[in-house]
């Protein structure tokens, strides 16, 4: 998808020159204290999401939807944008312009957005970003997390209807939340720490359906398993699959079980939906508070029954189911 969007120079600008630097920038932007302040955000997007498109129908498509969701979070500025080529990167460019231009009229005490950490950051010369590479960033950014998160809630919406014993303790947790609140308070970063078991659910359903395939390595090393010797320099492709439906690590593995996940949970680099080591996604903590609003607002409004019992995967980049997982809502009284 970001080769059809984004421009070739783009492209190599993320992928050889940027790239380290891109990372620092992200990783940097994305620590659990930065983001905490976007909690409130994400709960009255997430609000309003689920009152205009949700709420209105008695059967829904999650896949679709959820993707506007995920969308509207990562594009709050941009989601006008989110067009076709030229017109999505002259629009963020634009966005760009008018940015650095409210820096400049307030000094600097503007929205603090990716956007903005950006045009604030100094390169190692202690320059200025320049423009086309943040909105090479921005593209990046937007489409790297976008599908992986997109098939997270879908298949922990999908499993909510499957067992409904858990559906009742995620329930029971986020309604805890909900009552304590007043009628036009929005999450916060307290209420998200009293997430246990919602958040062990989520993990659960990643572990039994990772949101990625996998991705390419280049091995540093020659390295010997199972008897098979793996040259230094060979491309390999690792899967969290295999890992995550082994015997040996997670006692039966086919089982959807949200208490392996408490205490101390499963070995390191046993489970490893955002990936391991230095190269683990940045995007971790954005992807769990994503999840997290999204549970709170569903289940304390709806409970759901899935329209097609045995729906077929389809596999890209992350799993989709192929109809999209249809649901009848059930709205509660309360609401």
């Amino acid at each position: 998808m970001l080769k059809i969007i984004s421009s070739p120079e783009l492209l190599e600008d993320v992928a050889q020159k940027d790239f380290a630097q891109m990372r620092r920038s992200v990783v940097e932007f994305l620590k659990p204290e930065a983001l905490q302040h976007f909690i409130p955000i994400m709960d009255s997007i997430a609000k309003e999401h689920l009152e205009t498109e949700w709420s209105p129908n008695r059967k829904v498509k999650v896949y679709p939807l959820s993707m506007k969701y995920t969308f509207a979070l990562a594009c709050t500025t941009f989601n006008r944008a989110i067009r076709a080529g030229k017109v999505i990167r002259q629009e963020i460019l634009e966005v760009i312009k008018q940015r650095k231009k409210e820096l400049s009229e307030n000094n600097g005490t503007v929205a603090s957005d990716f956007l903005t950490h950006s045009l604030l950051e100094l390169d190692e010369n202690g320059k200025a970003i320049n423009e086309m590479v943040i909105a090479s960033r921005i593209m990046s950014l937007l489409i790297a997390g976008h599908d992986s998160t997109n098939s997270a809630i879908t298949f922990v919406l999908k499993y909510l209807a499957e067992f409904p014993h858990v559906y009742s303790e995620v329930f029971k947790e986020q309604m805890e939340i909900a009552i304590s609140k007043g009628p036009n308070d929005l999450l916060n970063w307290d209420d998200i720490k009293k997430m246990k078991y919602s958040w062990n659910v989520a993990l659960e359903s990643m572990r039994l359906t990772p949101p990625t395939q996998g991705t390419f390595r280049e091995v540093a090393n020659d390295f010997t398993y199972t008897n098979f010797t793996t040259p230094k320099g060979w491309k390999t492709f690792w899967t969290p699959y295999s890992t995550h439906k082994n015997p040996k690590y997670f006692q039966d593995p086919e089982k959807f079980n949200p208490s392996r996940f408490e205490g101390n949970g499963p070995e390191p680099y046993t489970f490893v939906p955002f990936g391991g080591g230095p190269r683990m996604c940045p995007g971790r903590e954005y992807a769990r508070l994503e999840i997290l609003v999204f549970m709170h607002n569903m289940v304390t409004r709806f409970k759901w029954e899935k329209a097609i019992l045995d729906e077929k995967l389809s596999f890209n980049i992350s799993p989709i189911p192929v109809n999209g997982l249809s649901i009848y809502l059930k709205p509660h009284s309360h609401k």
